[in-house]
């Protein structure tokens, strides 16, 4: 027959007639601004991190010989999240919650008065130039609340608009956790101070991003939708 068998592939949520036009007349928007967007971007996304990480294994296999199994973690063992905003430049500001610890509204909103104090002192460029921080993060009810719009409204700062259901839109994801996961690996925490630690040295603090290719490419998903 020439045809291959596949499964459809888990989405988060199935998008209506509205949500996909909506989504494709956000894409071509951005798409038509996004050379004015990419140097203002900041980019924003909470990630676990758990006690037990364990690592992943690659073999060059025979056809038809099985690979290995990796359990994944347990998402009820102990665990601490890990908030985080970046830019072009690398890590501009985190925050490592105790754990049980989660955002709300009260949170995120102080976490983003903290953001913009960061940015004045690492960089002050922000300040000075002609045009506002723009703010790349998702539609969780802690982001999209009265007081943290209104938060954003007095910095004078942009949200910048994220389509409904659209995680894959969402950079650190695909990019900065992705590379967080390899220094992850066979990490174990026993204690809060050790993950604390961590992450004092494991995350990219002046090591540059590679958001500008990464708001490119989320930009340009408007081609594909």
């Amino acid at each position: 027959m020439g045809k291959i068998l596949k499964e459809g592939k888990w989405v988060p949520h199935q998008l209506n007639e509205r949500q996909m036009e909506n989504r494709t007349v956000i894409s071509k928007m951005l798409l038509h601004k996004r050379k004015s967007l990419l140097h203002r971007i900041v980019t924003g996304d909470e990630k676990w991190i758990y006690s037990e990480n364990p690592k992943r294994t690659k073999l060059w296999l025979d056809p038809g010989q099985a690979s290995t199994s990796t359990a994944r973690p347990n998402h009820l063992e102990k665990k601490t999240m890990l908030c985080i905003w970046w830019d072009q430049e690398g890590v501009v500001y985190y925050e490592l919650l105790r754990p049980g610890e989660t955002v709300n509204t009260d949170r995120y909103r102080q976490q983003i008065i903290n953001l913009n104090h960061t940015l004045i002192v690492k960089r002050p460029e922000c300040a000075r130039r002609h045009g506002k921080v723009i703010l790349l993060h998702d539609n969780a009810p802690s982001h999209t609340s009265k007081p943290v719009k209104d938060m954003l409204k007095d910095l004078s700062w942009e949200a910048l608009t994220h389509p409904l259901y659209s995680p894959e839109l969402a950079p650190s994801d695909y990019h900065l956790f992705r590379s967080m996961a390899h220094a992850l690996s066979e990490q174990h925490f026993k204690m809060y101070e050790e993950v604390e630690n961590w992450s004092l040295n494991g995350l990219p603090q002046n090591k540059k991003s590679s958001i500008g290719t990464v708001s490119t490419n989320y930009l340009k998903d408007g081609e594909n939708v």
